[in-house]
């Protein structure tokens, strides 16, 4: 997959890099990124010489059919491992084991502090379940990314890529070795998670709005739900209006 998906990745959009220094040649650890895009966890693996694991909702491997099994081939091809989400705190629960077996075998574990997908390009509030327990389990060191422009390259709706350099920007490991055997405390967690969210701040240089993404995504659903209703409303309206009138009309015209 470095060859077959990297290599056309790199020449075609030639991502931009800094930081490569930052990511050690080898030990496990943690790369905490931001997320714009789909291809976020494509493009990311592409410019480093090691593997990066990540993880990816289940129902990318499950699915049924010859495209099913494309699908569920490609995503193992590109190291992601899948998340089983049933249950109130199954992916949380899904994650932490994912992540302590990748850095136990000494890799990298890629994780998006979000849980999802930026709306609207702005940084959200991380969710300190997965990245902060992780890395308070395993003392493995925490290295924030920031991914640049990924969300321009192909956004909602549109068929085919726009051909423009995206960037990646790969800050200084974070040593939370002071907070070992505490990660069951909410305190520190949040703590540790929010220290992270500032660094990728620092590098994306993104807007951070501190509610969850998952939250936003729903204001913003329901928002046009309701524009959508109110132009409906609106269009009814009018059309009563209009038949208000040529109904007047009518009644003018035989008196």
């Amino acid at each position: 997959m470095k060859v077959s998906v990297g290599g056309p990745l790199k020449m075609i959009f030639r991502p931009w890099v800094e930081g490569l220094e930052n990511v050690p040649a080898e030990g496990p650890a943690i790369l905490a990124s931001n997320h714009l895009s789909f291809s976020d966890s494509f493009f990311l693996p592409a410019v480093l010489d090691r593997k990066v694991t990540f993880i990816a909702k289940a129902e990318y491997f499950t699915t049924p059919g010859v495209k099913g099994r494309l699908t569920a081939a490609f995503f193992k091809g590109v190291g992601q491992l899948p998340v089983d989400r049933s249950g109130a705190r199954g992916a949380g629960e899904a994650a932490i084991r994912s992540g302590r077996d990748v850095l136990e075998r000494g890799e990298l574990f890629g994780i998006y502090p979000e849980g999802t997908r930026s709306p609207d390009g702005r940084l959200y509030r991380g969710k300190p379940g997965g990245l902060a327990r992780v890395a308070l389990a395993t003392g493995a060191p925490v290295i924030p990314v920031a991914m640049i422009d990924t969300e321009k390259i192909q956004p909602p709706g549109q068929v085919m890529p726009k051909i423009m350099r995206p960037g990646i920007r790969i800050g200084r490991p974070l040593d939370f070795s002071r907070y070992h055997g505490m990660e069951h405390d909410r305190f520190v967690l949040r703590a540790v998670t929010d220290e992270v969210m500032y660094e990728i701040m620092k590098l994306s240089g993104q807007e951070y709005v501190d509610i969850y993404a998952t939250a936003a995504k729903r204001q913003i659903a329901e928002a046009a739900k309701a524009d959508k209703e109110a132009e409906k409303a609106a269009r009814a309206a009018l059309a009563q209006a209009e038949r208000d009138q040529a109904k007047k009309e009518k009644s003018e015209r035989t008196e």
